[in-house]
């Protein structure tokens, strides 16, 4: 979906790893930052965040450096637990972190009495009980359980996920599936998941005055303008010698001429020589040849220009019709976007905003008669000013023939060629500093327009950039949020995949989901967080004494709708490897080899080094993003069933399980 919830793509092919990325953005959030000073309470706030938006091993990290200087209680260890263990069952634990499990176990007691401590009871009473507990033990866990606060029950359910026992969690799933279904579409989510993905736009910009050349006319007035004051008060003075009562006339006469061509000459010149040229110089070469500067910003900014003017269409034309009469402001509002963005090295996502706003503009200007303005107004006034100036200039022309004549009727033949070369004088220099002069009167007419014009583009700019902002403000979702709806997603995706197989969670040794990015995709995450995607490959490992059940969907995030979905079933020993690859500018792939069919590879997550905000970590974000992804649980998973076949069921039976009993 596009900024304003319709559909629009781009490509990108940057590298083999953003080959069908849509769109890609990392929000300017510092929520998700702690320096290495930061007290030990401000270290458990961002591992808390950590934990609540699905990162749970930054979460796991933060929270022990809170307790191991000295932040330390029941609120504090509840959570310890459960980023301890989120996405993660007993088996993934090495045997330090099972010690400290063990340890913050015996020293429950130690924290004061409340619902935390209580919490905390029911955490390590789920994390000890076995897969086939039943009767008493399993309906007091239960009983416990549910008279937690709603938050703490949903939190533990969640978070404890793959270390629940098969009875004990199916007493409690279709509570928990229930509590998905309602909450999967809360906080409008259709309405609002596509802002998410939006990246934050760029500031406004706008084409700014030409440069004047008035100061370089001036320079050159004062020596014309002097030489045409010399030459014609030299034909004045032999035209009054010769007879000063017609030469007087003839003089007012050519004066008033003059002033006249003078005026209106002005308001001609400037209407063909400044307004009949208003392309910016720096425009030129992308209005030239459009197809000669196609590249691929150029191109994608006028995909986008014609995307919108397409969906911007006034009453009485269709889309196609709008798109033709349009096409002239359309290559030169293309022009002027790639000229003033392109040296950003922007994607053209972040300018979406301003070429939604100016097809819009030109919708509104078109439905008031202005779309066209400057030129019919240029084209009606010029004939009036051209008019006149002509004329003014034919009587100038003929007056001066008459100061001709009027100085050869003295009969002094030694005054003749003085006479000529005078007016020569005169109509050269006067040609020369009427040019000078109406090119730095119309500079600074035209200086003056631009600029008005300038500052008020660049304020009703001005004015939409802030609306958009605060527009995208308001409704992007949290990552709270966001985490909270996928959860949902995942949720009844597995409640979908049991009801098929009929499957109950007491038939389930292991179960572990992949989620990895469906191109095309547009993929977006906080400073410090995981990437979120627009498509989504849900890929569920179903884990029973059979063997392994795989499903796979594509799933559109931003609506919820799911794609079809693939099944295919394998014995233990018919998944012969698993293999991990890694390459810098691509991302990684997981690769399982079947003894009984051809290899298959799974791309986990693109390439993240291009697209690292000031002070990430490239080794931090991926280690984030494949946490995210739910990689390391399904490549242990599979990698253990490859290893040992049937007897991974052996070294997973149920009761190899640590055992934590309930602290009273």
């Amino acid at each position: 979906m596009n900024e304003d919830g319709t559909n629009v793509t781009y490509s990108s092919a940057a590298y083999d790893s953003t080959v069908g990325i849509q769109a890609e953005t990392v929000h300017n959030s510092t929520v998700n930052f702690v320096s290495p000073d930061a007290s030990p309470q401000e270290k458990y706030r961002v591992g808390l965040r950590f934990l609540d938006e699905g990162v749970p091993s930054r979460a796991r990290d933060l929270i022990s450096e809170a307790i191991a200087h000295g932040y330390d209680n029941a609120e504090v260890r509840f959570h310890w637990v459960l980023a301890m263990l989120s996405a993660r069952d007993h088996h993934d634990l090495s045997a330090e972190e099972g010690q400290r499990l063990r340890h913050a176990f015996e020293h429950t007691e130690a924290y004061s009495e409340g619902e935390w401590k209580d919490a905390l009871r029911v955490a390590f009473g789920l994390i000890g009980m076995p897969r086939t507990a039943k009767g008493e033990e399993e309906q007091l866990v239960l009983e416990r359980l549910h008279n937690l606060d709603p938050r703490r029950r949903d939190a533990i359910l969640h978070h404890l996920d793959l270390v629940l026992a098969g009875e004990l969690k199916e007493g409690v799933w279709a509570e928990y599936r229930k509590r998905a279904e309602a909450a999967r579409f809360g906080n409008n989510r259709i309405q609002r998941a596509w802002a998410y993905f939006v990246p934050d736009p760029i500031g406004p910009r706008a084409l700014p005055p030409r440069p004047s050349t008035a100061a370089a006319a001036r320079a050159a007035l004062p020596v014309q303008a002097g030489l045409f004051v010399v030459a014609a008060a030299f034909l004045g003075i032999l035209a009054l010698i010769a007879d000063p009562a017609a030469a007087v006339v003839e003089l007012l006469v050519a004066l008033g001429a003059g002033l006249v061509a003078a005026r209106s000459g002005r308001r001609w010149w400037y209407q063909k020589h400044q307004l009949g040229i208003r392309v910016h110089e720096s425009l030129v070469p992308y209005l030239r040849d459009p197809a000669a500067t196609g590249d691929g910003f150029t191109n994608r900014v006028r995909h986008s220009f014609d995307y919108y003017f397409s969906v911007r269409v006034p009453h009485g034309f269709t889309a196609e019709e709008w798109l033709g009469y349009t096409l002239h402001v359309r290559n030169r509002l293309v022009a002027e976007i790639a000229f003033l963005y392109r040296e950003s090295r922007i994607s053209v996502d972040r300018v979406n905003w301003l070429i939604r706003y100016l097809a819009e503009d030109a919708r509104e200007r078109h439905n008031k008669g202005t779309l066209f303005s400057d030129h019919y107004q240029n084209r009606n006034e010029t004939p009036a000013a051209k008019a006149l100036c002509v004329i003014a200039l034919i009587a100038l022309g003929i007056t001066t023939q008459l100061l001709l004549g009027t100085i050869f009727s003295d009969g002094d033949a030694s005054q003749i060629p003085w006479a000529i070369l005078a007016v020569i004088g005169a109509v050269w220099s006067g040609h020369a500093a009427a040019s000078r002069w109406l090119e730095a009167e119309g500079e600074d007419r035209r200086i003056a327009k631009e600029t008005q014009e300038y500052q008020e583009r660049l304020a009703a700019r001005k004015i939409a950039y802030d609306n958009w902002k605060s527009y995208l403000a308001a409704t992007r979702p949290t990552e709270l949020e966001m985490e909270t709806w996928l959860t949902c997603d995942k949720t009844l995706f597995v409640d979908e995949a049991l009801r098929h197989y009929q499957l109950t969670w007491r038939d389930l040794i292991a179960h572990t989901i992949l989620m990895t990015p469906a191109r095309p995709y547009k993929r977006g995450r906080v400073r410090g967080g995981p990437w979120r995607y627009s498509r989504y490959g849900f890929r569920l490992f179903l884990v029973t004494q059979d063997g392994v059940r795989e499903i796979s969907m594509e799933f559109d995030f931003t609506d919820a709708k799911c794609g079809d979905k693939q099944r295919s079933n394998y014995r233990f020993d018919a998944l012969s490897s698993v293999q991990v690859s890694e390459r810098t500018n691509v991302g990684y792939d997981l690769e399982l080899v079947l003894t009984n069919g051809p290899a298959r590879s799974i791309r986990v997550k693109d390439a993240d080094t291009h697209q690292l905000a000031p002070g990430e970590s490239a080794e931090e974000i991926s280690e984030i993003n494949l946490d995210a992804a739910g990689f390391t649980q399904t490549f242990r998973l599979l990698e253990g069933i490859a290893a040992d076949g049937k007897g991974w069921i052996e070294r997973n039976s149920p009761h190899r399980l640590p055992s934590f009993g309930t602290a009273d």
